[in-house]
């Protein structure tokens, strides 16, 4: 059997930018809150976190390309799409995870996926530090496994 290669979770010594959204503060500002106490559990300085506020979804992979281009190592991706009455809800969480995904792939830089797309509030709220735990934290976790992973792959 060949060996295992898999990143671990020490974020000391990379520079992490979280990118998010404010339209759904309410809900965006708690997942910031959790991606920021993941970075600095895992070992971050709070002086090589940087975030960069967007007006919504749809502005996310814009700003996260350009930031590919930058001194970060990790970029962690926060939003909130939540349903509405018209079908304006699919076409921005649609275009936001493909731009996200898109960035991912055209970059050696690790980026990570922290957008909700749910149907009411009461998801938002669930998936932003209440019982379904807080999408902020599992998107920073991600971002310190790739960065790592990437540098056992170089």
């Amino acid at each position: 059997m060949g060996k295992t290669i898999q990143g671990n979770l020490t974020a000391a010594g990379k520079k992490f930018v979280i990118v998010v959204s404010r339209f759904n503060s309410f809900i965006c500002d708690r997942l910031v809150e959790g991606a920021m106490d993941c970075l600095l559990r895992h070992g971050a300085a709070e002086t090589d976190i940087d975030i960069v506020k967007v007006p919504g979804a749809f502005e996310l992979p814009q700003a996260a390309a350009r930031l590919t281009k930058s001194n970060y190592d990790a970029i962690v991706v926060l939003g909130a799409v939540i349903r509405g009455g018209t079908p304006h809800f699919d076409y921005v969480s649609a275009e936001a995870t493909k731009g996200i995904a898109q960035v991912a792939m055209s970059t050696d830089k690790a980026v990570s996926f922290g957008v909700l797309t749910c149907d009411t509030i009461e998801q938002a709220i669930e998936r932003a530090g209440t019982k379904a735990g807080n999408n902020g934290t599992n998107a920073a976790l991600t971002a310190i496994e790739m960065v790592n992973l990437f540098g056992e792959l170089n």
